[in-house]
């Protein structure tokens, strides 16, 4: 059996600060100091790993955040400012109407204007927005049994058959990559599933092992074939 996406990690170095920056824009009740529980059908957790590295460079993950009217926009940015966010510029234009900003840790997050027709019906967190190949889209809707909801000119996008976000990969050029991934995918093994079985099911689809001395107790860290960081979590 597949493993399932059990949460999205970011390296924090205040797991608990930037966890009660995104409880608070996102209405999420926190687990702990360092875990989010999602409030509508995400279906998976925030969580936020504590690290000594600085973050380098631009992410190569980021959410996008719907919005129902501008009103809604303006008050969704509103609220990331009063909860400690900023704008930033990562090369958007002047026209364009989606608001990009950063959290306190400079984890960079887009507010959505509305009547985005490819985000419709997927909740506030709309996507999580990879720079990516169309062979890591591939491996992704494998490795996590998400059907392929876009692939037109190397662009990919998969979404749970359960609903939620959607995570899309945007395709060549790829960013240059800086540093060490700020965040990650966390997976579980099925309930009855055997960590070992499921470590050699994902490197058949193309993962490969890495050794990144933060993968946490009994967790296996590996790769996709971008060379994006993941971890397979021990059976629960």
């Amino acid at each position: 059996m597949t493993s399932h996406l059990f949460a999205i990690s970011f390296a924090a170095s205040e797991p608990p600060r930037l966890a009660r920056f995104w409880s608070g824009l996102l209405g999420w009740e926190p687990a702990d100091d360092d875990t989010l529980l999602p409030a509508d059908d995400t279906g998976f957790r925030l969580r936020f790993v504590a690290t000594g590295e600085p973050k380098t460079g631009q992410n190569r993950a980021h959410f996008d955040l719907t919005s129902d009217s501008l009103e809604d926009q303006r008050r969704t940015v509103a609220r990331a400012l009063e909860w400690g966010a900023r704008h930033v510029d990562v090369g958007q234009g002047p026209d364009d109407a989606h608001v990009v900003l950063a959290d306190p840790e400079g984890n960079e997050f887009c507010v959505i204007e509305p009547g985005n027709n490819f985000l419709a019906d997927c909740g506030f967190i709309g996507a999580l927005a990879c720079d990516g190949s169309q062979e890591v889209g591939y491996f992704w809707s494998a490795a996590l049994g998400w059907p392929l909801v876009w692939d037109q000119d190397q662009e990919t996008a998969i979404r749970s058959p359960h609903g939620g976000p959607k995570i899309t990969w945007g395709g060549p050029p790829l960013m240059p990559r800086t540093g060490r991934d700020r965040v990650r995918f966390d997976l579980a093994p099925a309930a009855d599933g055997d960590q070992r079985a499921e470590v050699d099911r994902l490197l058949s689809l193309g993962a490969t092992r890495i050794d990144t001395g933060r993968a946490g107790p009994g967790c296996v860290a590996l790769a996709d074939p971008d060379g994006n960081e993941f971890c397979l979590l021990p059976p629960r």
